[in-house]
């Protein structure tokens, strides 16, 4: 058994435009959630950090309309999932094998992966380890890491705050990665699933988790990914903020040639890292436009 949080459901009740309820799974002793909702073809939104399912509230029901079916996971730490007490717990490792599993106990056929941040890398290892349900990649604002990547002064600004801030403001670092300024409610329900400091584990872990030698743990298997992924056929769409100051444009880019695609496919106006806040109605319409061709 895992010692781990639990947040209170009642915290994560009547949050704003989020009417959807949670599903939940048990897996080596953890209560998992997700959201699932309307039938078709699957497609799965990964989220990264320090962000749950709330974040896809606004991509999602295009998506749904369109006859697709929109599963919506909180990885292990965030959202209504429990939430691990032990930073040493969470490993990029762990993350894929708990991410892989949720694919295998729905067993998703033909699914659609939707990435951002660090749902990218996690959402990208399981589509090349688990290709057989896997059908097509939707990539936005997120890379892999190879212990090769460079990252910019901004990023390591913010690992270096979540590094030495143990009471991580959750609701902040959301609101400073937007374009628009999120209403109180937002940040309220951003704030949520994090009742105290030590449910807060996972959030301040992924930022430590990116390798940046050759031989730190994970690059390896990032390295793997992407060269699996530039000789992958399957149709890969990739929209990217304007205005990203951590993943620019120009990064946005190099990923899309790094993985064997033409580029960038839809610049979003008026967006910055968590893009889905800004252009979420936008951004689910092109998903939508996008499944239908």
């Amino acid at each position: 058994m895992t010692d781990a949080i639990r947040t209170p459901d009642v915290l994560l009740e009547g949050l704003p435009d989020f009417p959807w309820q949670a599903r939940y799974r048990q897996v080596d002793g953890l209560r998992l959630a997700h959201v699932d909702e309307g039938d078709g073809p699957p497609v799965v939104f990964w989220h990264g950090e320090p962000t749950w399912s709330f974040l896809w509230r606004k991509v999602a029901p295009a998506v749904i309309a369109a006859g697709h079916r929109a599963i919506l996971p909180d990885l292990p730490g965030f959202g209504r999932s429990d939430k691990p007490i032990d930073p040493d717990w969470y490993s990029y490792d762990r993350f894929t094998a708990e991410a892989a599993r949720l694919v295998e106990d729905l067993d998703l056929r033909g699914a659609t992966f939707v990435m951002h941040d660090w749902g990218g890398p996690i959402g990208l290892r399981v589509a090349v380890e688990h290709a057989d349900r896997v059908s097509r990649l939707v990539i936005l604002d997120t890379g892999l890491w190879t212990g090769r990547q460079k990252m910019s002064d901004a990023w390591w600004a913010f690992r270096n705050f979540v590094e030495r801030t143990e009471d991580l403001p959750i609701s902040f670092l959301v609101d400073g990665a937007t374009k628009r300024s999120l209403s109180d409610e937002e940040k309220a329900a951003y704030d949520a699933p994090f009742p105290s400091v030590e449910s807060k584990a996972g959030a301040r872990a992924f930022p430590l988790l990116i390798p940046h030698e050759e031989d730190g743990p994970g690059a390896a298997e990032g390295r793997a990914v992407l060269e699996a992924l530039a000789a992958d056929e399957r149709p890969m769409l990739f929209l990217w903020a304007s205005e990203d100051p951590v993943l620019s444009v120009d990064i946005g880019e190099r990923f899309a040639a790094a993985v064997g695609h033409s580029g960038i496919d839809h610049v979003i106006p008026d967006a910055s890292h968590f893009l889905q806040e800004d252009q979420g109605p936008l951004i689910g319409e092109k998903i939508a436009d996008w499944l239908r061709a």
